[in-house]
């Protein structure tokens, strides 16, 4: 998890994919305290685990809080984002099947 913070760090990105095979994709998720998730719904499901920080997220209708250890299910084509974000949120993100692999033409 180390190299994978350094290495998002040192590329400047909020999503940083590490695992790419023709069932899934996972990926480092990352916003800074305070700020902004301007996510659009994905063609993919997904399923977020939270590695560190502190905030909440809103999946349709409804709002819950995240911290670490927290995992979350969001169905594809569901509006969702993280809001409220008190503490640096890191996650590590799960989409089946891979992320971006389902995009509408």
């Amino acid at each position: 998890m180390a190299e994978l913070l350094e290495q998002q760090q040192n590329e400047d990105k909020r999503y940083l994919e590490f695992l790419r095979v023709e069932s899934m994709s996972l990926g480092l998720y990352t916003l800074p305290a305070g700020g902004e998730d301007l996510q659009q719904p994905h063609s993919e499901d997904e399923i977020y685990y939270v590695v560190s920080g502190k905030a909440k997220i809103q999946i349709a209708d409804e709002a819950y809080p995240v911290q670490a250890g927290s995992v979350v299910f969001v169905e594809k084509h569901v509006d969702h984002k993280f809001f409220d974000i008190e503490e640096t949120l890191t996650t590590v993100v799960f989409f089946a099947p891979p992320e971006g692999s389902q995009r509408e033409t």
